[in-house]
């Protein structure tokens, strides 16, 4: 009797232990918990990327274990490769840094841009929440009504710059598909090129993402005031299933192949990124982290109220096959692609 007292006070005494002994510990939630993070916005204030970047800090942190703060910061400079550079060789590598790149930002390396030393391989893809999906389009009243009109009559074309992006898609839709398309630099940005549009000064600006105009100009689209003449991505914009696809107008591999390359940005969407070298388990928090907020109801009501689309969101795992991917293209293709995008 007394053996069987001793035995069940014993059983008594673990189950007690046990029962306060503390949960077995999180240390990617002990790492982050009281700590604030940093989001470095390879943007300027105001613009696209900025919106969504800032909206991202406000809702990721509660799906990150230990719900760190996140505190934004604008890194503009060189179309996102200032930002890039920070990310991949000066920021902490501990998972208490992320950033919000341009697109470009991740290809410059491969489309020759001297400037961008880094190895976008080895950094820490979190996620995008969309896909891109760039376009060719003029003002309602323009004489173009089909992409088989600008092979036989020259458009104007908004740029920054020769080597800018707009300028950039401007020579590869001529090299490509057989447009007659004239760059007109000297356009600062965007917003500018808009306004020389709505004036009849250019027909169109080189680079316009979906996205761009479902967020930016809003009103054009619901009052009919553009028409789109092509879209070019990875994918169809659903919403413009009459709309030429560039990928099915080209009929040769290799060209296949530079028009998959030189649309790579688009493919990556808007990404999101950690720096080299972060623990495993921190980098896989934050992919969990980021996928979870795309489906968080708060986040997505803002996001669409400030019209950023949160469409086709591809993991921290997918971008970082498609970066492999991109930089795996063939060595004759790649030449190609760099003097197509470098006018000297």
């Amino acid at each position: 009797m007394n053996t069987c007292i001793r035995a069940f006070a014993c059983a008594a005494a673990l189950g007690a232990a046990l029962a306060a002994a503390p949960a077995a510990a999180d240390p990617v939630a002990d790492f982050y918990r009281g700590k604030s993070m940093t989001m470095v916005i390879s943007s300027s204030a105001g613009g696209g990327y900025d919106a969504l970047s800032r909206t991202i800090a406000r809702h990721i942190t509660k799906h990150i274990p230990g719900q760190p703060t996140m505190v934004p910061r604008n890194m503009p400079g060189a179309g996102g490769i200032v930002a890039n550079k920070f990310l991949a060789a000066t920021a902490p590598r501990d998972g208490l840094v992320v950033g919000g790149l341009q697109n470009n930002a991740p290809l410059e390396p491969l489309f020759g841009t001297k400037e961008a030393d880094y190895d976008p391989t080895r950094m820490n893809w979190l996620g995008t929440p969309s896909v891109e999906v760039g376009l060719l389009f003029v003002w309602h009243t323009s004489p173009f009504k089909t992409l088989e009109d600008v092979k036989v009559r020259e458009m104007t074309a908004g740029a920054s710059g020769v080597n800018s992006g707009p300028a950039f898609y401007s020579r590869i839709m001529n090299e490509l598909l057989g447009t007659k398309i004239k760059v007109i630099a000297g356009y600062p940005g965007q917003n500018e090129a808009y306004l020389a549009i709505e004036r009849g000064e250019i027909d169109t600006y080189g680079l316009t993402m979906w996205s761009s105009l479902t967020s930016v100009k809003k009103q054009w689209l619901a009052e009919n005031k553009v028409r789109v003449l092509l879209q070019y991505g990875p994918e169809k914009e659903p919403a413009l299933k009459d709309v030429p696809y560039g990928d099915d107008l080209i009929k040769n591999e290799e060209d296949r192949l530079l028009f998959r390359a030189a649309y790579g940005p688009l493919t990556l969407g808007r990404p999101f990124v950690a720096p080299p070298d972060v623990p495993a388990d921190r980098v896989a928090a934050l992919r969990k982290a980021f996928m979870d907020m795309i489906k968080d109801a708060d986040f997505r009501a803002e996001a669409d109220k400030q019209g950023l689309l949160i469409d086709s969101p591809r993991s921290g795992e997918q971008l970082q096959e498609e970066i492999r991917r991109l930089y795996a293209t063939p060595q004759h293709i790649v030449d190609r692609l760099r003097r197509i995008y470098h006018v000297r």
